[in-house]
């Protein structure tokens, strides 16, 4: 009986995950421990840490992108580049409260240089500067990313 059980799980997984996520808290509730999913539950608890791990880095990639701009395209300084930056700022900060150990990714220059090349990227993109204008490697110290007073170059508008 358990085994139709499984294979049903892990057909619902496939056909109605939000179903199948009912389902799976349901038997965790209730301790029916050896009816669960495991190979799939498994992989999205896995998954639970990646996401965090993207939140970070789409929100670096983002505070890098709009300093770029802010440091290379002076006269076209904003407020809602400010905004976007700030905003940034505090989402990194309330997931560093919520998972300290995803500092380790602000510790780890590969990392952090691999979103820094896609955040110039996204820079030259929306600048239409050639990539002559921008650093190859990031100008800015993570502290200086992290800190909610600095941009570069400048004082606020």
């Amino acid at each position: 009986m358990k085994i139709i059980e499984l294979q049903m799980l892990q057909t619902l997984y496939e056909q109605d995950y939000c179903a199948w996520v009912e389902q799976i808290a349901e038997l965790l509730r209730s301790h029916q421990w050896d009816t669960l999913d495991l190979e799939h539950l498994i992989e999205e608890v896995v998954d639970l840490g990646k996401s965090q791990q993207r939140a970070l880095q789409s929100a670096l990639r983002l505070i890098l992108s709009h300093l770029l701009k802010w440091k290379y395209q002076p006269e076209r300084r904003s407020q809602s580049w400010q905004v976007t930056i700030t905003r940034e700022r505090l989402n990194i900060d309330e997931l560093l409260q919520e998972s300290p150990s995803l500092r380790r990714f602000l510790n780890d220059s590969e990392w952090i240089n691999t979103t820094y090349q896609r955040a110039r990227r996204e820079a030259m993109v929306e600048t239409s500067l050639s990539e002559d204008n921008f650093a190859i490697a990031c100008p800015f110290s993570v502290d200086e990313i992290l800190d909610l007073d600095f941009y570069p170059n400048t004082n606020l508008i």
